[in-house]
């Protein structure tokens, strides 16, 4: 593979690594499905402890996957996926491209 596609790879494992938990799997779904959600809200539908909500949302956050605003003493959570899906189009793209190299 080209060195073009491997660095769209390594910018793509944080995205891949958040989403192999089925944790966050379950909190991306559900903030997909009710557009925004606080830390109370998703620790009411999950079966998780609101400590163990906030730790996989930081996780998210940090790798761009969800946007927060606050409001009061609540914060609120959204799902931020163009960048990610940007960039998993962008490694397509290179991958196909080198493909097509190759034949």
């Amino acid at each position: 593979m080209s060195q073009r596609t491997m660095l769209y790879m390594k910018k793509c494992v944080p995205i891949f690594s958040m989403l192999q938990d089925e944790r966050r799997q379950e909190i991306t779904q559900l903030l997909f499905e009710n557009k925004e959600l606080s830390v109370s809200s998703l620790t009411e539908k999950l079966s998780l402890s609101r400590p163990a909500v906030s730790h996989h949302l930081k996780l998210l956050l940090d790798a761009d996957l969800v946007t927060v605003r606050q409001e009061g003493k609540e914060r609120y959570y959204r799902l931020n996926l163009k960048p990610a899906l940007n960039l998993l189009k962008e490694l397509t793209v290179s991958i196909e491209k080198d493909i097509e190299q190759t034949m």
